[in-house]
């Protein structure tokens, strides 16, 4: 392991250096960026406050203006129900956001009184980084059940895979227009399927994204049980509703023979990349090669409980 000298913090001597980030969302206190977050600040010797916010939809306006006002913060993480309403408040939005129209983190710069608020989408490096290193690989057949924002980056992070098709699994297609309209814009061939037919198609799947809520799967995975579903050896399954875990479909598809991945990985893999947009000093001075990521990656893993990435 190799990792750079101590750096010296930013500010003058005596002068309070500390900013800040938060996570916003309703609810909020099942949140684990908080615990997340702060294991790479340390990791990265730098001086970062995180913490959570509870935020409604009615009250992100007010929340935002105060972010504006206040010139310590550096970022936001962005969780349900704000990551399509944010993304229509900021500045301007960066890379995937801008094609996904989905915003999960924020970053905050410029001079106090002129702020610049960046949407940014990390959700996609999460899947990818989580069903990579769970064995998926390019040219799969993918599947996404759920229409929402996280449906969106589902379908950009199979477009990076060069998913060769995907279906989408939905029980109400008009509620699935951004991600129909997501992969026009990327090319990825979407078919729409009823979700009646999920129990079946599945089972021809390389790759499964569930981006429903907790539980949400649990009629689906009751049903694949009674059809005695099997799916492909090491088919992937990613269910990004990591409590309870297992869930109902991720114990089904395991017993079945699959290759489960918890929500909880997509979470520590979009987190890295938030680390790496809120601090980008502090990580290019010290994360210099892959030893030092795998420092930072098993300083975030201990911190939720994840087993080590090596």
């Amino acid at each position: 392991m190799r990792l750079t000298p101590d750096h010296q913090r930013d500010g003058a001597p005596g002068e309070a250096t500390t900013r800040r980030a938060a996570v916003l969302g309703h609810p909020i206190a099942h949140s684990l960026s908080p615990v997340l977050h702060p294991a790479a600040y340390r990791v990265l010797e730098t001086d970062i406050a995180y913490e959570a916010i509870d935020t409604t939809l009615e009250q992100l306006d007010d929340v935002l203006r105060r972010i504006r006002a206040e010139d310590v913060w550096i970022g936001l993480s962005v969780t349900m129900p704000l990551k399509a309403a944010v993304a229509e408040r900021v500045d301007r939005l960066a890379g995937r956001a801008e094609a996904l129209g989905v915003v999960n983190t924020v970053t905050v710069s410029g001079d106090p009184g002129a702020r610049v608020l960046t949407g940014h989408n990390t959700d996609v490096d999460g899947i990818v980084g989580a069903v990579t290193h769970a064995g998926a690989a390019p040219g799969l057949r993918g599947a996404i059940l759920g229409g929402g924002g996280t449906a969106t980056a589902a379908v950009a992070a199979l477009a990076a895979l060069a998913a060769r098709e995907v279906d989408v699994f939905v029980r109400d297609s008009s509620r699935a227009a951004n991600v129909r309209r997501v992969g026009r814009r990327l090319g990825v061939d979407l078919t729409f399927c009823d979700w009646d037919d999920a129990v079946a198609r599945l089972a021809e799947a390389d790759l499964v994204v569930a981006t429903l809520p907790p539980r949400g799967a649990d009629g689906l995975a009751a049903a694949m049980v009674q059809a005695h579903t099997a799916v492909r050896p090491g088919a992937v399954l990613l269910d990004a509703a990591y409590d309870p875990w297992p869930s109902a479909l991720a114990d089904h598809w395991e017993r079945a023979g699959g290759t489960i991945v918890p929500g909880l990985e997509m979470l520590l893999y979009q987190a890295v990349e938030q680390v790496r947009l809120f601090a980008p000093d502090a990580w290019d001075a010290r994360i210099v090669d892959a030893d030092a990521r795998s420092t930072l990656l098993d300083a975030m893993c201990d911190a939720v409980g994840l087993p080590r990435r090596g």
